[in-house]
């Protein structure tokens, strides 16, 4: 990893810092020293996670363990984090729940659950990061969606429709912020070596954390301002999938 220079953003909130791309981008940023807030729900998993960092040389500026399904709470958290952090360049969103497809589409509640962690929540981080930005004319916005969003399909259909809903409220965010200095990346991974996908079939031959967060990090480095397909091959196959007439889609099994 090179090192830091005058345009490099060095102070990270990462909302979601436990889950494997998260702390795959974390390991990038503290081998060139950058400072980090860090925020999960899982408090033992979020000290593992910030003592990793510490000792790879990231600094730590806090971590705090938030269920950010609460967004009545949202509004002190990233304000305590920008205090800490003593301003803010980046905020990371990566937080979300995969589910079980079989419970989701059987479970109203459940439905309703997933769409509070994977959209509600991260709208409601975005709408109170987005105006801080817009406020200082400069910083970036980098959320974790998924190729899942891209076109509906049996296989995960409420975790799909969470996705998409969050990129195309990502898509509007970035139009609304256009001129202001602000950079709004929706990142969109192909499935990926991480603990919440190692049940899935074809696990071994997921993308590798580390790559993926390669190429956020290249992304964000370079304010880019739209989507990002990682591994890149998602682009071509997702522009393929969306253009499926729906008569031979629904003939798929997949």
């Amino acid at each position: 990893m090179s090192a830091p220079n005058a345009t490099t953003p060095s102070r990270f909130l990462i909302l979601g810092a436990t889950s494997g791309i998260a702390a795959a981008v974390g390991r990038r940023l503290a081998a060139r020293g950058a400072t980090l807030y860090l925020v999960a729900r899982n408090s033992s998993r979020l000290d593992a996670v910030a003592a990793d960092l510490r000792t790879r040389g990231a600094i730590i500026a806090g971590a705090e363990a938030v269920d950010l399904d609460n967004t009545a709470a949202h509004p002190a958290l990233l304000a305590n984090a920008v205090r800490a952090l003593g301003g803010l360049d980046v905020a990371l969103l990566a937080h979300g729940v995969l589910g079980d497809s079989a419970s989701l589409d059987a479970d109203p509640a459940t439905a309703v659950a997933m769409l509070q962690t994977n959209t509600v929540s991260p709208i409601s981080l975005c709408t109170w990061l987005a105006n801080f930005f817009a406020q200082q004319r400069t910083g970036t916005l980098a959320v974790i969606s998924s190729v899942a969003g891209d076109r509906g399909r049996r296989a995960n259909v409420v975790y799909g429709a969470s996705k998409s809903g969050l990129s195309t409220y990502l898509d509007g965010l970035r139009h609304r912020l256009v001129g202001s200095g602000v950079s709004v990346l929706t990142i969109k991974p192909g499935p990926v070596r991480t603990p919440m996908t190692a049940h899935i079939k074809g696990y071994a031959r997921f993308a590798d954390p580390a790559d993926v967060a390669t190429d956020i990090l290249k992304a964000i480095d370079h304010r880019s301002n739209g989507t990002l397909y990682t591994p890149a091959i998602w682009r071509p196959i997702m522009l393929i999938v969306r253009h499926i007439p729906t008569f031979i889609f629904n003939k798929l099994n997949f």
